[in-house]
């Protein structure tokens, strides 16, 4: 190491010792100075010290005492809730969601706001990241990033979103407009994405570094983890597996003017509730004819066999590229068919490749996007938080 490098590594180290110790109390709540440097391996006064700048930049805060010992009760230290906010947004079609979580992850508020009359996406959603800051108790300065999980493509160079079909009034320069109107850094994600992000966390992915989401809903999406980090591609286009050709439905040549994409017609909401009807299932959406298949026992099966060979061609075709341990099923006929059609769709795809996933429904039931979007704010504040403890 070069003599120029040396000065800066005491504060490297602390700057890492800090980090740890903040994760530590993240983890395992309330600690004593004495207990954080037993698990961090520093001696009693570095610990102290450590400590006691944290408290300084108003990270961690004194929450009770440890009673029991000899002599004085130790005083209990734990990360200060409100040192940081972040705001997480789900777009949609008809309604944006957005959720407030503190530095710690607890998510302290909800909010919701319709998008059906209103010509104004940026004020809706400032409204709606306002709304929930302000439930939380939170000023909007410490807020220190907003996330927004949107369907359509996220332009890697730029940001912005594209290909946001069925938000029409989402365009190119808004995600300038957004950060300027909320004076704190926005970040767009694909909604998908986040959902794989919020089932790595919390749901049927749990410990997976590798593995694969495809989301059945209104539309067919896709999500690719690898080595624990989502896979966008050069374009942001990895995982729009709705654009994917298959067999059996035309071949749309110019995607760009709101032609349905082949994959979509074979397995999408509609070619659900058409494949239904065929089976005399007249249900008002699809994920309902789902679960009317369920509950309709044997009698439900050819309904869910042919659901699983479409959904089966694009996992499939995604499998022999990139050959997952795992697949998640997602969104609404996803979830509705749960283990049903997942066990259907596993025995498909190995009956059709040389590879053999798992593929399980989805282990989330609730807001799986907003989810996404919390951690991955929480993720990218922790580290400009949690890295900058030594000035």
């Amino acid at each position: 190491m070069s003599a120029t490098r040396l000065p800066g590594t005491p504060r490297l180290l602390r700057a890492l010792n800090d980090r740890a110790a903040l994760e530590l109390l993240l983890e395992r709540g309330p600690l004593t100075r004495a207990r954080l440097g037993e698990l961090t391996g520093l001696s009693k006064v570095t610990a102290s010290q450590l400590v006691e700048r944290l408290e300084e930049r108003g990270l961690v805060a004194r929450v009770g005492e440890q009673a029991g010992g000899r002599g004085p009760n130790a005083q209990l230290y734990a990360v200060r809730p409100g040192s940081a906010y972040v705001v997480g947004v789900d777009v949609g079609a008809e309604r944006v969601v957005a959720a407030c979580a503190d530095i710690t992850g607890a998510v302290v508020s909800q909010v919701e706001q319709s998008t059906r009359d209103t010509d104004d996406p940026v004020g809706v959603v400032h409204t709606a990241v306002v709304q929930a800051a302000s439930r939380a108790g939170a000023h909007l300065d410490n807020v220190r990033r907003v996330v927004l999980g949107t369907p359509g493509l996220v332009d890697p160079t730029t940001g912005d979103i594209t290909f946001a079909f069925n938000l029409p009034r989402w365009h190119r320069g808004l995600l300038a407009a957004l950060r300027e109107d909320l004076h704190t850094p926005v970040v767009f994600e694909n909604d998908v994405n986040l959902a794989a992000v919020a089932e790595a966390q919390s749901g049927a992915a749990q410990g997976m570094t590798d593995f694969v989401l495809v989301w059945v809903g209104a539309g067919v999406g896709l999500a690719i983890m690898l080595g624990g980090r989502l896979h966008h591609g050069s374009s942001g286009a990895a995982g729009e597996i709705g654009y994917l050709p298959v067999p059996g439905v035309p071949i749309p040549r110019d995607v760009s003017r709101r032609a349905k994409p082949a994959f979509q017609q074979l397995a999408g909401a509609d070619a659900v509730r058409a494949v239904a009807r065929e089976h005399g299932v007249d249900a008002p959406d699809a994920a309902d004819a789902v679960r009317a298949a369920i509950a309709a026992g044997t009698a439900g099966g050819p309904l869910l066999d042919e659901l699983a060979r479409r959904l089966a061609l694009g996992v499939a075709s995604t499998c022999v590229v990139l050959d997952p341990p795992l697949v998640v099923l997602a969104g609404e006929v996803g979830q509705a068919g749960g283990a049903a059609l997942a066990e259907r769709v596993q025995h498909e795809v190995a009956a059709i490749t040389l590879v053999r996933p798992r593929v399980v429904p989805t282990g989330l039931t609730e807001e799986p996007i907003l989810r996404g979007a919390l951690r991955t704010a929480l993720d990218a504040v922790r580290d400009e938080v949690f890295g900058s403890t030594v000035g």
